[in-house]
């Protein structure tokens, strides 16, 4: 008697493949058990090889990048859109209807249309599911949805912060947020503000006093977390890092709340989450700790002084913030496990 063994392949596309994220989506799906690699498609670097773009990619060194079309896209078994915001909606329309397709841009995070035509100041292209599973309830939707928008890097890391302490009335609605992000956040496109001139040791802040685009997406996120309208204050830091993310957060305490009450609504809620790590009082998450991982390190404390709550998430932008989270997001859809392909250990130092 013989025993057979039959193989699915699932294939994945990339729209987006020579930029950071796309990059690293790659370099995830060569790891992952049960996606292969299919259609690598780009924009203006479209002709080259994979190597030439990513030279750390050396199983996929000789592939072609080609263009993002619809029939070559078309044939993969998920689609993952790595692309500058704007450029997604478009794509879309041409593919399958019945397509699973996990968005890396904004195009379809914002459920306001209003907000986004104020702070992309573009065309609406709708709203899909807000793909960050640890949220209440979004699990389980993500398992049942074919359309799912990936959430920003900075939204994120400060989402995963507060929404359990928000849920659970610990804190105020009006939170402030400073959060230092790694020069990958901005992508590939040259521009002086970049340069290593610029940017090597210096920290700057930029789109400052609520203009910041990730805005209303962090105030969605943790609006739905917290079931009552939450108001955000949000300044974004350039470091003189390549990658990675680390967000303060603050909010008025409610009374009677400790640093203990922090900590154990923290860590009850993530308890079960394997990306999610709740350090023990006294540690504090660093960017390094992250680094090439999907995880998030969280840390809350109580400033007595201020009557403030103090919590503070570090994640890799481009792992978690982006292509992991996107992964993720993936596994689910597809039905096979949520950590395929994805660690919770970083790399430092």
């Amino acid at each position: 008697m013989y025993a057979y063994t039959f193989t699915v392949t699932i294939t994945a596309a990339v729209a987006g493949a020579s930029g950071y994220a796309g990059g690293e989506l790659l370099r995830l799906l060569l790891g992952h058990p049960d996606l292969c690699v299919g259609a690598v498609a780009a924009g203006t670097k479209a002709g080259r090889t994979v190597g030439e773009v990513h030279p750390q990619l050396v199983p996929l060194a000789d592939r072609p990048l080609v263009a993002a079309d619809s029939d070559v896209l078309g044939e993969a078994d998920v689609v993952f859109l790595a692309l500058p915001h704007g450029e997604s909606a478009s794509i879309v329309r041409r593919l399958p209807g019945d397509q699973c397709i996990v968005d890396l841009g904004a195009d379809f995070r914002l459920g306001d249309e209003s907000k986004w035509k104020a702070f992309y100041n573009d065309s609406y292209a709708g709203h899909w599911l807000y793909g960050m599973p640890e949220l209440p309830g979004v699990r389980e939707q993500v398992r049942e949805s074919i359309r799912v928008a990936n959430p920003g890097c900075y939204p994120t890391a400060i989402a995963l912060g507060l929404a359990p302490l928000l849920a659970e009335g610990l804190i105020d609605s009006r939170v402030s947020v400073v959060a230092a992000s790694g020069t990958s956040g901005a992508g590939r496109t040259p521009s002086e503000t970049l340069l290593a001139s610029q940017v090597m040791g210096s920290m700057s802040p930029y789109k400052v006093g609520g203009v910041h685009q990730h805005t209303p997406e962090i105030e969605q996120a943790l609006t739905h977390a917290a079931v009552r309208d939450v108001v955000v204050s949000f300044t974004p830091l350039l470091a003189p890092m390549p990658r990675g993310i680390l967000a303060t957060s603050s909010a008025d305490l409610a009374p009677g709340v400790s640093a203990e009450d922090l900590h154990e609504c923290l860590a009850g809620a993530y308890s079960r989450e394997r990306f999610v790590t709740v350090l023990p009082p006294g540690q504090w998450p660093h960017t390094a700790a992250t680094l090439g991982s999907n995880a998030v390190h969280v840390q809350a404390v109580a400033d007595v002084h201020s009557g403030r709550a103090i919590v503070i998430a570090a994640i890799d932008n481009l792992v978690k913030g982006a292509a992991g989270q996107a992964l993720q997001n993936a596994n689910l859809m597809l039905g096979l496990d949520e950590g395929a392909g994805l660690s919770a250990a970083g790399m430092a130092p």
